[in-house]
């Protein structure tokens, strides 16, 4: 059994070794991402705005037909009125939603 005390008095052992290592120096653009298209695409789709354009398109003319049924009513009950004033209301919501989604420039 070798002592393990004597062999922290031992000198370390060097040796020389010769690598032969081979590099590919062929010069390669890693910036480029195969999707920048696709990503351009969808930037510039949410830049357009549709969905929230298409969603406040639709509770105006949801709007429009109200208030033309509403004023149609001879005597309107009030739970039409009730209709009517949460209808307008949301208006109120849609309109801060639609104006607060824009993004800032500070970004």
């Amino acid at each position: 059994m070798v002592d393990s005390k004597n062999d922290w008095s031992e000198e370390p052992q060097t040796k020389k070794i010769n690598i032969e290592l081979e590099v590919d120096t062929n010069v390669v653009d890693s910036s480029k991402n195969k999707y920048q298209g696709l990503i351009d695409l969808a930037r510039a789709f949410d830049q357009w705005r549709i969905f929230p354009r298409i969603f406040i398109s639709t509770y105006i003319y949801l709007l429009y037909k109200v208030v033309i049924w509403y004023m149609e009513l001879n005597a309107p009950t009030m739970e039409q009125s009730g209709l009517v004033s949460v209808v307008v209301g949301a208006g109120a919501a849609w309109f801060g939603l639609y104006t607060g989604s824009s993004k800032g420039k500070d970004k």
